[in-house]
């Protein structure tokens, strides 16, 4: 697994969203963008860690922060799980691991003894040019927000 860490360009993509549309990379040039990948929708730790970026939605914006959630999971589990949590930003469906691939955090897990493959549970902080700025490895799902503003 090659995680990018800052001072990476990270490559251009397109992947659709929860409702099918295309987003891409370059949609957001010009912006600072946080993407957060989690193993899987609707599941406890990512329930919380979006709900909680979704009540500081507001402060992030007012830092200037675009939001994009990433997870393997089809647009049908990231569409019910945008509208049944109501969250403000696109989740990608990327079945394909393009992102996720791009971003280096699809690797070896541990979980109950098991060892599988599986999604790393990230966020990474680009600025207006698609540089890393911040990688945040270890998430604190219930309190990330706080996590991601403490060096704003």
């Amino acid at each position: 697994m090659n995680t990018l860490k800052p001072g990476d360009k990270v490559a251009d993509f397109t992947v659709n969203d929860q409702d099918g549309n295309k987003v891409s990379l370059s949609d957001f040039k010009g912006k600072k963008l946080i993407v957060f990948f989690y193993p899987k929708a609707s599941t406890p730790g990512c329930t919380a860690e979006a709900c909680n970026l979704r009540d500081h939605y507001k402060e992030l914006q007012d830092k200037g922060y675009e939001l994009l959630g990433v997870s393997a999971d089809s647009e049908k589990r990231q569409s019910n799980f945008k509208n049944k949590y109501e969250f403000p930003f696109p989740l990608l469906a990327d079945e394909e691991k393009e992102v996720i691939n791009i971003f280096g955090v699809w690797g070896l897990k541990k979980f109950m003894g098991k060892e599988y493959d599986g999604i790393h549970r990230k966020t990474f902080i680009l600025d207006e040019n698609g540089v890393v700025e911040r990688v945040i490895d270890k998430v604190k799902t219930k309190d990330h927000a706080a996590q991601i503003l403490e060096d704003a």
